[in-house]
C-alpha cells in the first residue's frame, strides 16, 4: 500500500473513531437522561412567551407525557369525523401485553374511544394507550408512532420522535420540555372542546372507579391538567396547566428525582411565572397526593354531573384530611348507576367552563347511551 493511501486510511480510521464515540457518547448521554439535571420551562399559553426555563432543549425521554400526542392525534381524528367517542376499539394480544400501568384490558375485548381516553388521563394506561394506537394507525402501532413523528414536526416540535404510543422505554423516543410545551399549547388551542377531559378526578370502568392521579388538581389553585410521567430512565415528569384572572400558564418539569420534588418545582414555578405576569398570589397548602373519596354514601347526579366526589388533601404534616376541595364535576356521561343487572349511562347535557386563550368558552359535552 503506497504512503498516500496509507495516509487516507489512517485520516478515514481517525475519522470513524472519532464519530463512533461521538455517536456512543451521544447514545451515554441520552441513556443517562442528565442525572441529577432537571429541565423545565413555563409558557404563557395565549402568546406563547417564554416565561422562563432551565436547559428546556435537552433531548430527554418523555415516559408517559408521550400520551399527550396520542390524545392529540385521537382529538384530532374524532374532530375530522375519521372516529367517533362512541366507537368501539378492539383490544389486541400486543395492546393487552402492555405494563405496569394498565386497566387490564383482556385480548378480543373492546372499549370505547371516549374510555381509552379517560384510560390515558387518568391511569395513564399503557394498554389503553396501544389500543388506541393501533386502531388509529390502521392496526399498526408502529404506523401509528410514525404519524406521531410527522405530526410533532408539523407543531414545531423538532427534537422529539416517537416510536410508541404510551411512552414506554425506547431508546430511541425522544422530546424536550420546550417541545412539551408546545404540544401541550397546541392541545388546549387546537382542541379546547376535549380539555375538559384532562380534570375529570376519575371515572367507572366495568364497575370500578378509576381515580386521576394527577396530583396537582385540586391541590395546586387553578390547575386543571395535563399529564404525568415517570420511568427510571426518564425520572418524573410533568406538564401541567394552570389558570388565574384569565391567565393561562403551562408548565414542564422533567427529571425530577421524585415525585415531590417534581410537584414543588411545578407550583414554585407557575407561582414565580403568576407573579410576573401581574397575577396576584395565592395561599396553597402543602399537601399529600389527592385521593379520590365520596363526599357522603350517595352521589347526586344532576345536569351538571356527579356533585358527590370530592378531591381530599391533607397536610403533610397533619394527622388527617383538613382541606376537602370540590373537584371539577364529571359528565354525567362518564358516570354508571347499577340497576339489578342493568347498566344505564346516565344522560346529561353538561355545561364545561373552560378558561382559554384570554376569554372565557363555555362548550356543551353530549353523551348519552344505555346498556342492558
Amino acid at each position: 500500500m503506497s504512503r498516500l493511501s496509507m495516509t487516507r486510511f489512517s485520516r478515514l480510521k481517525v475519522a470513524c473513531t472519532v464519530g463512533l464515540s461521538v455517536g456512543l457518547g451521544g447514545m451515554h448521554a441520552a441513556h443517562a437522561q442528565y442525572v441529577g439535571q432537571m429541565s423545565t420551562i413555563v409558557v404563557d399559553a395565549k402568546s406563547g412567551a417564554v416565561l422562563s426555563q432551565q436547559d428546556p432543549d435537552l433531548r430527554r425521554y418523555p415516559a408517559s407525557l408521550t400520551k399527550l400526542m396520542t390524545l392529540y392525534l385521537t382529538f384530532k381524528a374524532v374532530r375530522t369525523g375519521q372516529v367517533t367517542l362512541d366507537q368501539v376499539m378492539p383490544v389486541s394480544a400486543h395492546a393487552a401485553s402492555m405494563e405496569p400501568s394498565r386497566l387490564g384490558l383482556r385480548p378480543g375485548s373492546h372499549l370505547t374511544v371516549e374510555q381509552g381516553v379517560l384510560a390515558l388521563v387518568t391511569k395513564s394506561a399503557n394498554d389503553a394507550a396501544c389500543a388506541l394506537g393501533e386502531f388509529l394507525g390502521g392496526g399498526d402501532e408502529t404506523r401509528f408512532a410514525a404519524m406521531m413523528t410527522r405530526e410533532a414536526g408539523r407543531l414545531g416540535m423538532y427534537d422529539t420522535v416517537f416510536r410508541n404510543a404510551s411512552g414506554l422505554p425506547n431508546p430511541e423516543q425522544m422530546t424536550s420540555a420546550r417541545d412539551l410545551a408546545v404540544l401541550a399549547r397546541h392541545l388546549i388551542v387546537d382542541y379546547g372542546e376535549y380539555y375538559h377531559y384532562f380534570a375529570v378526578p376519575g371515572f367507572y370502568f366495568h364497575g370500578r372507579t378509576v381515580p386521576n392521579h394527577d396530583p396537582m388538581l385540586g391541590a395546586y389553585p387553578g390547575a386543571d391538567g395535563l399529564k404525568t410521567g415517570y420511568t427510571d430512565e426518564a425520572g418524573h415528569n410533568l406538564v401541567t396547566s394552570a389558570v388565574r384572572d384569565n391567565v393561562r400558564l403551562i408548565g414542564v418539569v422533567m427529571g425530577a428525582p421524585s415525585n415531590n420534588r417534581r410537584n414543588k418545582m411545578m407550583a414554585d414555578l407557575l407561582d414565580q411565572s403568576f407573579q410576573a405576569e401581574g397575577v396576584a398570589p395565592v395561599a396553597r397548602p402543602v399537601t399529600r397526593p389527592l385521593l379520590l373519596a365520596r363526599a357522603s354514601s350517595h352521589a347526586v347526579a344532576t345536569h351538571h354531573g356527579i356533585q358527590g366526589l370530592r378531591l381530599a388533601s391533607a397536610r403533610l404534616h397533619g394527622g388527617g384530611a383538613d382541606q376537602v376541595a370540590e373537584a371539577p364535576a364529571i359528565p354525567a356521561s362518564f358516570t354508571r348507576f347499577r340497576r339489578g343487572h342493568a347498566t344505564t349511562t346516565a344522560t346529561a347535557h353538561a355545561r364545561v367552563h373552560l378558561v382559554g386563550m384570554g376569554h372565557v368558552a363555555h362548550t356543551t359535552h353530549v353523551h348519552a347511551k344505555a346498556r342492558s
